[in-house]
């Protein structure tokens, strides 16, 4: 009998289609089809057949997590770095280490003592987290946007969906980043989704479409080196933040589930950490939330890190948290 394999409810194949160039090619196919895509040619074919083994050779072997044959198996990966890595942050030299102890959050509680933090906490359970979707554009800015909308919520009440194509065709400057993202919510103030739809690409600033509302932030920190896992802890009780990980680029590509304790390599991807838990075997992880290709993608678009006192794959190394008080309205237009 031959083996049908899956992982979560995507894309399902057998092992003997992996045995040969026509089975791999049959199996190309039908992956098209199922995620409606027109474009084949050698190269993208290529990436299809090597994303397929790695998958299935990882999938075999007794991993924390899995992976799964999703709707960027055929993105060769010097694509997949170029719009979902950050090249200027890979490229940044961090400075030494500081911040030993970070401005407290200036709405929030006093930051609880080591005995004081919950073995699990999730920032879902509070209604202050979007629903997961797929961003299109510039794929670092995602998780800086969600930051924004979930600190919004917490002071606000008021859980708003934003619009990243808003701050593309808006923001003067460039290049376009995470930070970008907080100058324009600080200057500007960021519209609703609903209001000025995502398209992908650059467009003409379209000031029509900013709606009734634009929500302001009141300023924002860039993150360096935190020192521990319990100083995150603290952060990340107080609101959603966002750092990056140095993970390897096909793994992080095709994570399908599980505690994500693979290879450290590779260029940054920004997530937005909304909590923590412990598996019933004791292992510690963080909840990430991601925006590039939506639920298909991962535990319907979150991954789970494993969690260490350094900083798994580089976690603490760089961050930011936007900051907003009862003071600081959102503008009514």
């Amino acid at each position: 009998m031959v083996l049908i394999l899956s992982v979560a409810k995507s894309f399902d194949y057998n092992e003997k289609e992996i045995e040969t160039e026509e089975g791999l090619e049959a199996m190309y196919d039908r992956w098209r089809s199922h995620h409606k895509v027109t474009e084949k040619s050698p190269e993208r074919f290529n990436a299809f057949k090597a994303t397929a083994q790695l998958v299935h050779n990882h999938n075999k072997l007794k991993k924390s997590y899995k992976m799964k044959i999703n709707g960027l198996a055929d993105m060769p990966i010097e694509e997949f770095r170029s719009a979902h890595g950050d090249e200027v942050l890979a490229n940044l030299k961090l400075p030494g280490p500081g911040c030993p102890a970070c401005p407290a959050c200036p709405n929030c509680p006093a930051a609880a003592g080591p005995k004081d933090l919950p073995p699990s906490f999730d920032w879902r359970e509070k209604n202050v987290i979007t629903p997961v979707r797929r961003i299109p554009g510039c794929f670092n800015m995602g998780p800086a946007i969600t930051s924004i909308e979930a600190i919004n919520a917490i002071v606000t009440k008021e859980n708003l969906v934003l619009s990243q194509q808003q701050v593309i065709d808006c923001y003067p400057g460039g290049p376009i980043g995470a930070h970008t993202v907080y100058e324009f919510a600080l200057a500007t103030g960021i519209a609703t989704l609903e209001s000025y739809p995502e398209v992908g690409g650059k467009h003409n600033c379209d000031k029509a479409k900013f709606g009734k509302k634009l929500v302001t932030i009141s300023g924002y920190e860039q993150l360096n080196h935190i020192p521990n896992e319990e100083a995150v802890m603290r952060m990340v009780q107080e609101q959603p933040v966002i750092f990056s990980i140095y993970t390897n680029d096909e793994e992080y590509k095709n994570y399908a589930g599980g505690i994500y304790n693979g290879a450290c390599e590779g260029w940054p991807k920004w997530v937005l950490l909304v909590g923590w838990g412990q598996d019933p075997d004791g292992t510690k992880y963080w909840i990430g939330k991601t925006t590039f290709y939506g639920e298909e993608w991962g535990e319907k678009g979150y991954i789970r890190v494993i969690r260490t006192p350094e900083g798994f794959c580089g976690m603490y190394k760089f961050g930011f948290r936007p900051f907003k008080t009862i003071e600081t309205r959102n503008i009514e237009l």
